[in-house]
Formats: structure tokens, sequence, C-alpha cells
């Protein structure tokens, strides 16, 4: 076992983990941060997006041990309370989602792309939502919501 520290969603927090345990099995057992999906085992599905020192991470790939030190965000940690992000609202708003499940996943990259573009075009929503797998929605009303966000609606 290892012991490891770094900052989620604000607050420090430490552990002890085996060297194999993967950063989104961190986050959801030894921290109870369900929010972070898994979709699929094999980093596809974009489920378990997370950001690490400000970058879009799958967190299905790193090892949390590798994350020492680090300043991680995961979909709790995008709002401030109860007031959500301009996203997370633009994706209550136009029906972004139908089960749920790939949600995080969706804003977590999508906050990454907006942040870095703050008014992508449709065709640049697509090509970084390439990552994201949802079997529900077309996409179309995901689209919708980052458009929305970015204030192009």
């Amino acid at each position: 076992m290892t012991t490891i520290s770094l900052q989620v969603n604000g607050k420090t927090v430490s552990g002890e983990v085996e060297p194999r345990t993967l950063l989104v099995e961190f986050l959801r057992e030894g921290l109870g941060l369900t929010g972070t999906h898994v979709g699929c085992d094999t980093s596809q599905c974009g489920a378990c997006t997370v950001h690490v020192d400000g970058q879009q991470v799958k967190s299905c790939t790193m090892f949390a041990v590798e994350a020492e030190g680090a300043a991680v965000t995961t979909i709790e940690g995008l709002a401030d309370g109860d007031q959500l992000t301009p996203l997370q609202q633009a994706f209550q708003d136009h029906h972004g989602l139908q089960c749920g499940f790939c949600t995080p996943g969706m804003v977590m990259s999508l906050s990454t792309l907006l942040e870095e573009t703050p008014k992508p075009t449709e065709q640049q929503i697509r090509d970084h939502l390439q990552g994201n797998i949802c079997r529900c929605t077309g996409y179309h009303n995901i689209v919708k919501a980052a458009l929305a966000a970015s204030g192009q609606l």
C-alpha cells in the first residue's frame, strides 16, 4: 500500500492505495465521488473524464499514485454549491442528457473545450467529443447545450 495526497475539488485528501489502483477507483471507492463513472474500462467512452492539473484526463487510464500532489477536479467540483456552471445549466435547459450516464464525462470534456475555445463551432464541439460516447441522445442536444453555454444560441 502507498499513501497518496492530492487536492480534489479544492480540498486536500489522502488515502492508502495499492499501486495498481486507478484514479477512477480512488475517486469513487476511496472518496465516495461517484459522479465520475466507469463505463468501459478501456478508455473508449469518456464517462470517467476528470481534470488533473487543468488537463482533461480519462481517469480509468491513470493510476491514483500518478496523481500524487496534483489538483483533481471531478464533476462534483465544477458547480459552486448549488450554483451550476453555465455549461451545466445549458445541459439542463437544452436537455443535453437522457439516461445521464455519460453526462459527467461530457460536461468535464466540454468544459475543457469552452475554456480553450470560448466560441467553438458545432464541428469543433463534435470533434472534441470524439472520445466521449453517448448511447442515448445522438449528440444533438449535447452540442446544442455547448453552443448555448458559449452564448451562441
